[in-house]
């Protein structure tokens, strides 16, 4: 899976940017919720090349899509925008050689393990997960690839992902990550586990959702040496803070530069290099 040499990269590549130097991108257009799984339109996001001597070493973000389901669903939320940003964000801000379009595995993709990362944005309806993607998933974290779940809220969604997730890990219980924790200090230096509402707050001024979703959890899931197999962000939303970032500067530095991008770094960077 390559883990070590892109932990190598890691390591070696955060350049101590700050994202307040480059500013929010303002002025793209916003896209349509509809889309192609095969290909997308930028709609803005800067391009920029790879060296072609070397087309596997890089970062290349990667989006689970679950439940089979090929049309829009609850895996798509905030597609490709959130996903072009980050990727974006990451080459601009570090040294880390970062392919520039993300992409959409399942597990059934053979491809899946080539990439040390996989993404799975609002599973508390459920992942669906067969008996067959339960053994995949499981192989795949075993074999060092690392799960960065996102955006679900409230008890009953978290009920709900925790009964697809504990097939994977049978024996074993998800840790509330405490403030003190390296992930959250590694390269940028975060004072409190944030909550990062939608966009919706521009209008309610709340960033929380449910009215039970009020404290944002950092649960992990570790192996018997301590590394990092999987982080579970639930009571927030890092995808739309990458995904918004240029609709409104309020929220841009509100979330977007102090506490998505940050974040997002730091814990790539915490699960490639531990």
């Amino acid at each position: 899976m390559g883990r070590r040499f892109l932990g190598l990269l890691l390591l070696l590549g955060i350049s101590g940017s700050s994202l307040a130097q480059f500013g929010p991108s303002f002025g793209r257009p916003r896209r349509s919720r509809e889309f192609n799984a095969i290909g997308f339109d930028r709609s803005g996001v800067p391009d920029w090349e790879t060296d072609p001597a070397f087309p596997e070493d890089v970062f290349t973000f990667v989006r689970l899509r679950y439940n089979s389901d090929r049309g829009w669903s609850r895996w798509a939320t905030d597609y490709p925008d959130s996903d072009l940003n980050l990727s974006f964000r990451l080459q601009q801000l570090t040294s880390l050689k970062v392919n520039p379009d993300p992409i959409i595995l399942d597990l059934a993709d053979p491809r899946l393990f080539d990439f040390p990362m996989i993404y799975i944005v609002e599973p508390g309806g459920g992942l669906g997960l067969t008996d067959d993607d339960v053994s995949t998933l499981r192989r795949y974290i075993g074999n060092g690839g690392f799960v960065f779940v996102d955006d679900f809220w409230g008890e009953a969604e978290w009920d709900g992902f925790f009964r697809d997730i504990s097939r994977v890990f049978p024996d074993r219980e998800p840790v509330e990550l405490p403030l003190e924790h390296p992930i959250f200090h590694i390269v940028y230096d975060l004072e409190r586990k944030p909550q990062i509402p939608s966009i919706q707050w521009l209008y309610s001024g709340q960033t929380y959702e449910r009215f039970d979703a009020q404290t944002p959890h950092y649960r992990a899931y570790f192996d018997d040496d301590g590394g990092l197999q999987m982080i579970i962000c639930h009571n927030t939303d890092l995808g739309d803070g990458w995904e918004r970032e240029g609709i409104d500067e309020r929220y841009f530095h509100e979330f977007s530069e102090k506490w998505a991008y940050p974040l997002g770094i730091n814990i790539l960077f915490y699960a490639m290099t531990h």
